[in-house]
């Protein structure tokens, strides 16, 4: 089988590379290989921050239409799943995530890029969730991360009419962090990757796990949770070495291993 999505190391970052031409269209076996890096890129350990690239043109323009026309209701009843775990294995990852978008992120490329933590956009990004006009609903996440992330009423708007945004309304609305000249998208995400693999793994997993476990459940239970990872990282030696510097040699000196 050809490999569409691959994981390159260097410098305590992964690169999550989405590669198949023209569109990196998100068919079933580049769904499941983006499960399987996403995997490899939880496991390894020289692995401290993730950033996903889709290329210098394009990011994802959404899922193989030619491949879902032929899907029966069973068909995807028997598919839905895995398509979910997929870019749940994504938002997953429990380092930090970076999307590099250039060009088209749209339908599946969209719901991809909703699974990381930040979002940098080039100034020729579009982004937007056009199932609606198949007839369809987003169906990998987009329903659920994207009203989580600009709130109900825009992204209704968007699912409603399927229509795209460009960087600057996206970075308006949220749905992106930060908006650069094309040719500087991976850089840019290359150097919040790399700041962030420098910290404190431990302590940046328990804040990752806090937030989004914590936006999934009412705010007692979100508020245990933090407790519980709170304390845990008292356990640490990143609380160790975190501390020891502070006490030392004053704020935001410490050099973590």
């Amino acid at each position: 089988m050809s490999r569409f999505v691959t994981l390159e190391v260097a410098d305590a970052v992964g690169t999550i590379r989405l590669a198949r031409p023209p569109m990196n269209a998100l068919d079933i076996a580049m769904q499941d290989q983006l499960r399987e890096v996403a995997q490899e890129a939880t496991e390894r350990p020289e692995v401290r921050a993730v950033v996903i690239w889709g290329g210098e043109k394009v990011f994802a323009a959404g899922a193989d239409i030619k491949e879902m026309q032929g899907m029966s209701y069973t068909d995807m009843v028997a598919r839905g799943a895995a398509l979910q775990q997929a870019f749940t294995a994504v938002a997953r990852i429990p380092k930090p995530v970076v999307a590099a978008v250039t060009g088209y992120a749209l339908g599946g490329g969209c719901e991809l890029a909703l699974c990381a933590d930040v979002r940098i956009a080039a100034e020729n990004a579009k982004l937007g969730q056009p199932e609606i006009l198949l007839g369809l609903i987003p169906g990998a996440g987009g329903t659920q991360r994207l009203a989580r992330l600009v709130g109900p009423a825009k992204a209704k708007d968007l699912i409603f009419t399927g229509r795209q945004v460009r960087a600057e309304e996206a970075l308006r609305i949220g749905l992106v962090d930060q908006v650069v000249p094309a040719e500087e998208v991976y850089q840019a995400a290359l150097a919040w990757a790399g700041k962030l693999a420098a910290g404190p793994a431990w302590a940046l997993r328990a804040a990752k796990e806090a937030v989004d476990r914590g936006l999934e459940s009412d705010l007692d239970t979100g508020l245990a949770l933090e407790r519980s990872l709170f304390a845990g990282l008292f356990a640490t030696e990143d609380r160790e070495i975190g501390m020891r510097s502070f006490v030392e040699d004053g704020p935001g000196k410490a050099k973590f291993n």
